[in-house]
């Protein structure tokens, strides 16, 4: 059995004496020591969705099992022990800033029923692995937004869980930092064997975190892939778009006017592999005689696998672009043709 079955979930609101649907018709299932991610856009029932695996939320119709418990139909004393295996970490914190940092954990742990004793060395131990030692005694208020968020994560691993639920963690924080919160989570999973749940709509987590990805949209799970079938091969509209925002090698507004003035096409290349285009590229100028030019591009590893994004300008004859354009269709995995 998976570690966390959801299956046929739905969540029905009532607001204004009318019935939204944010969850419809949901199954999943999440192996244990997986990092599993749930992208798509704001109000699609990502965050409705996670808060059923720990009973926050409860299913209008369908059942949440975790390490084989139907919490959806647990009693007050189950669901509690089954939360204890369930640590959450939030968006914007929710840290308590009239506590210091080792307080604030110290408040999990009591709150968990672990010896009071015994806290400072796990709290130590705890803001060792993220890297906070040195700020025990420092309130919330004196942080960084990063250092805010390795709090949480601390607070979060305060009871051992099995399970870490991340709801938008990186998306309140520049780049840079959560880049760094993404390999704190990597480090955290791979040494302690905790299965991550993740949502977000960034696709810059995606890339570097998710082992599976669901995709949803309008409360629905529309695309369940790897996380490099996300970014190579979409088969959803709402994936497709996701990727292409994230992958996009839009020209500026002012080339793309200059370029449609001559007499060519812009083509958008997208390929898998990290080797170069170029040979291709030689080939095809050769074997159709039009001459083709580099505009931009760009390599992303996902899972220390390569996808590739060229945009080219093809010119020549008419019927010796479209033969240029019919051969890039034959070499790479998809061409986008810019519209004159």
């Amino acid at each position: 059995m998976s570690q966390i079955e959801i299956n046929d979930v739905s969540v029905t609101f009532n607001q204004k004496g009318r019935d939204v649907k944010a969850v419809q018709d949901v199954s999943l299932k999440i192996e244990k020591g997986e990092i599993y991610g749930v992208v798509g856009l704001s109000g699609a029932g990502k965050s409705t969705l996670v808060r059923t695996i720990n009973g926050l939320q409860r299913p209008t119709t369908g059942t949440v099992n975790v390490a084989g418990v139907d919490i959806t139909h647990a009693n007050k004393k189950i669901l509690s022990e089954t939360r204890k295996k369930i640590g959450f970490i939030f968006q914007n914190f929710n840290l308590i800033n009239n506590r210091t940092v080792a307080q604030n954990i110290a408040f999990a742990l009591t709150a968990g029923g672990y010896p009071e004793k015994q806290q400072p060395e796990k709290i130590d131990e705890l803001l060792g692995r993220v890297g906070l030692q040195d700020r025990k005694d420092t309130y919330p208020t004196q942080l960084s937004g990063g250092q805010k968020q390795r709090v949480g994560i601390a607070r979060a691993l305060a009871n051992d869980p099995e399970i870490l639920l991340c709801d938008e963690a990186t998306s309140a924080l520049d780049l840079e930092t959560a880049e760094e919160i993404i390999t704190i989570l990597k480090d955290i999973n791979t040494r302690l064997n905790i299965t991550i749940v993740f949502i977000t709509h960034q696709l810059e987590v995606a890339k570097d975190l998710f082992d599976r990805v669901a995709v949803m949209e309008n409360g629905r799970i529309v695309e369940q892939t790897t996380a490099y079938n996300l970014f190579a091969r979409p088969q959803s509209d709402m994936a497709t778009r996701l990727v292409n925002r994230f992958l996009t090698t839009q020209l500026p507004d002012d080339v793309i006017h200059w370029l449609a003035n001559l007499p060519g096409r812009i083509l958008t290349l997208k390929y898998q592999g990290d080797d170069s285009l170029n040979p291709i590229i030689t080939e095809i100028a050769r074997d159709t005689g039009v001459e083709i030019s580099i505009l931009q591009g760009r390599i992303e590893f996902i899972h220390n696998q390569a996808i590739g994004i060229l945009s080219v300008f093809v010119t020549g004859e008419p019927e010796a672009v479209i033969r240029a354009i019919t051969a890039f269709k034959t070499k790479v995995n998809s061409v986008e043709v810019t519209p004159k």
